[in-house]
């Protein structure tokens, strides 16, 4: 242990109990504040502005408060009356701390909107300077609390109806979450949201249930899966037919499938592709010259199917013209190249006008009046009555993306945990070593180009029926690098981490329009902090995160792994 680390512990222990009474101040202070004003108008959020009504983002002020309580309660008078083999199954000290952390942010964030909604500071009444000043003294006590070694709950066995019922709260609290979101219009609820939930989370993860969520859901693993698929079949009926927040959900499959795409090439094989875009536009323009379109130059209508397979191969032609020459380079030169495909496909796109090439593409005004799929009697383009319930247009490609995704996951896992899978692995982490070791380096690079490039191709065939029309100016770098930035927020090289960081970048600029000219900056600041405070990423695998906290003792312990070159890891695609 650093010399620095055994300071900071050092007084930890000796103000510890300053830190404590000092933190369940600031509790108490975050579960009463939200019985107070913290708005002088109601246009600001949820209007928060009356006396002894809380309105639902004060209320989960209140939650964060109340879990902060219980965790300095549970550690203080709980675990010292506990055996001493359950002591150590939570780690309630840590658990403050994130929460104290989650708490201060989003009452940050409350006192920012109400002041940009209604015209300055001036405008927050004192319950929100209050429940500011109470999460400033939860964040200042927890500091000083001295945090307890890694939480053992994953350990213990539990009853499978037990791990089956919570598995079943978890989908049921996430589906309601998202489609609460969605409805949110307010972008300064629907922020305070997305900080309630990662605190939530954190919560969960640093006090020992996330751990023992991962290790019991192992077990019950098709369960999980399952469980995931109906709630994300379950979707459409709990949006009241409403066609904007479909589009939105629709959106983000597109990219979500994309994305996982991209992760074969950069999070398992290493590849820097800063032009993966072109992928998704090479099958959406094939798609769209197949289409029967008015305005397609080619006669040919060949059935969706037939479509979705030719979009896939000619994507992964490209894969292959673009890689067999360049995947002899690596590092930033492969980046270069990579960018600058990406550019010359849509500067060819534009070209293709008839003028200075073949009239394929109608140049930069694309290919309009796409029309809406018909697979095998069933138009997409019409509203249905499902279960009682009515499915509109965007809704029925929602579905069809549901289950191109759920076969790109089972791609996806399979080729992760195949020889393929581990070569890609293997020359990621070192191509020299890989290719000393006989491992095809060249041959392994060129498949995950290739297969990368066939499932963008697969979502631009019906990324294009869905938007109607395909033109260049829809793939710009900017799309590459959003696509880039999901892989590595979620977390490169796993499943469950790229869906996450596809959805929160592609529903973030829906809810937070306001914010459209700055998004590169959000962005880019989001990427920063994230390097710095989780590199490996929001959901990453064991390996990874190894990786990125060598001297990280406990985190080994925790994962069951030795520190990377000692031992052999799972593979990356586990979670």
């Amino acid at each position: 242990m650093r010399l620095p680390q055994i300071v900071t512990d050092e007084r930890r222990r000796r103000h510890g109990g300053t830190g404590w009474l000092v933190a369940l101040v600031g509790a108490v202070v975050l579960v009463g504040a939200p019985y107070l004003p913290w708005a002088y108008g109601d246009e600001a959020m949820d209007d928060m502005t009356y006396l002894g009504g809380p309105s639902p983002t004060q209320f989960l002020g209140l939650a964060l408060g109340a879990a902060l309580l219980v965790c300095l309660l549970a550690a203080r008078f709980l675990v010292p009356r506990l055996p001493a083999a359950r002591r150590r199954w939570f780690a309630w000290h840590t658990g403050a701390s994130a929460v104290a952390t989650g708490a201060l942010v989003f009452q940050a964030v409350v006192v920012v909107a109400v002041a940009l909604e209604l015209g300055g500071l001036v405008n927050v009444e004192y319950g929100g300077w209050i429940a500011l000043a109470g999460a400033l003294l939860a964040f200042a006590g927890t500091r000083l609390l001295v945090p307890e070694r890694t939480a053992t709950l994953g350990r213990v066995h539990s009853p499978a109806w037990l791990v089956i019922l919570v598995i079943a709260a978890v989908m049921l609290g996430s589906l309601l979450l998202i489609a609460h979101a969605l409805d949110e219009d307010d972008p300064g609820v629907f922020i305070a949201l997305l900080v309630f939930v990662g605190a939530a989370v954190t919560l969960v993860l640093r006090i020992g249930l996330g751990g023992w969520f991962s290790s019991q859901t192992a077990r019950f693993r098709p369960v999980l899966v399952m469980a995931a698929f109906l709630v994300a079949f379950a979707f459409p009926f709990t949006q009241d037919g409403s066609n904007a927040n479909m589009s939105i959900a629709t959106q983000v499959l597109i990219f979500a499938a994309t994305a996982l795409g991209l992760n074969i090439v950069v999070g398992l094989a290493g590849l820097l592709d800063l032009g993966y875009i072109a992928f998704l536009g090479a099958g959406a323009f094939v798609a769209a010259i197949l289409s029967g379109s008015a305005f397609s130059a080619v006669g040919w209508n060949p059935p969706f199917i037939v479509t979705v397979l030719i979009s896939g191969v000619v994507a992964s032609i490209f894969g292959l013209i673009i890689g067999s020459p360049t995947l002899r380079v690596s590092g930033d030169y492969l980046a270069i190249v990579t960018l600058a495909f990406g550019e010359i496909f849509r500067l060819v796109m534009i070209n293709l006008d008839g003028n200075d090439g073949p009239d394929l593409t109608n140049g930069s005004n694309g290919i309009p009046n796409i029309p809406d799929l018909n697979l095998f009697g069933f138009d997409f383009g019409e509203p249905h009555v499902m279960l009682g319930v009515e499915i509109p247009r965007f809704a029925n490609y929602y579905f069809l993306l549901l289950v191109l995704v759920g076969l790109v996951i089972v791609v996806f896992a399979n080729l992760n945990r195949s020889r393929i899978g581990r070569g890609w692995v293997a020359i990621r982490e070192d191509e020299k070593a890989a290719e000393a070791m006989g491992v095809n380096v060249f041959g392994l690079k060129l498949f995950a180009f290739a297969g990368g490039a066939f499932l963008a191709g697969v979502a631009g065939s019906v990324k294009a029926h869905h938007d109607i029309s395909v033109t260049p100016d829809q793939y710009v770098f900017l799309e590459s690098a959003f696509l880039l930035a999901a892989v590595v927020l979620g977390g490169m090289g796993t499943i469950l981490g790229v869906l996450v960081g596809a959805t929160l970048l592609r529903l973030m600029p829906e809810k937070l329009r306001f914010f459209d000219e700055y998004r590169l900056l959000a962005f880019g600041l989001l990427l920063v902090v994230m390097m710095r405070f989780r590199p490996e990423g929001l959901i990453a695998s064991r390996r990874r995160q190894l990786e990125f906290h060598e001297d990280d003792e406990e985190l080994a312990a925790h994962t069951g792994e030795a520190p990377p070159g000692a031992g052999r890891a799972e593979p990356e695609g586990a979670r």
